[in-house]
C-alpha cells in the first residue's frame, strides 16, 4: 500500500477532488501555504494500493494545471532605492511524493 501526498494550487483543489472521487480514490485535503509565493495550496493525502498508484498521479496531472501569473517583486536601485515591478511567474501543477504505508487502519 502507498500513501500519495500531492500539493496542488487551491484553484485546482476542487477539480482534483471531484475527479478523485468520481475514480473511487479516499482523500484527506489540508489547507497548506506555498514557501515562494506564500499563496493557498492543497495537500491531499491519498492511500491506495500499488498497482493504483499511476491512475491516481493521471487524474492529478489532468486536473493541475500550471499557468503563468504577475506577482509584486521588487528591485534595488543604488543604495536603499526599492521600486515595485510585477514578474511572471509560473504557478499551478502539482508537487508528488509517493511514500509506502507500514501499517493502515481505518477505524
Amino acid at each position: 500500500m502507498k500513501l500519495i501526498y500531492a500539493i496542488v494550487s487551491s484553484d485546482d483543489s476542487n477539480a482534483v477532488t471531484s475527479a478523485l472521487t468520481k475514480e473511487g480514490f479516499f482523500a484527506t485535503k489540508l489547507a497548506s501555504t506555498g514557501g515562494f509565493l506564500m499563496s493557498g495550496n492543497t495537500t491531499f493525502m491519498i492511500a491506495t494500493e500499488d498497482d493504483k498508484v499511476d491512475q491516481a498521479i493521471e487524474i492529478i496531472e489532468q486536473h493541475s494545471k500550471k499557468r503563468k501569473q504577475m506577482v509584486p517583486s521588487s528591485a534595488t536601485y543604488g543604495v536603499g532605492l526599492y521600486a515595485p515591478f510585477p514578474i511572471e511567474v509560473t504557478v499551478g501543477g502539482a508537487t508528488i511524493f509517493v511514500t509506502n504505508i507500514e501499517r493502515f487502519e481505518k477505524i
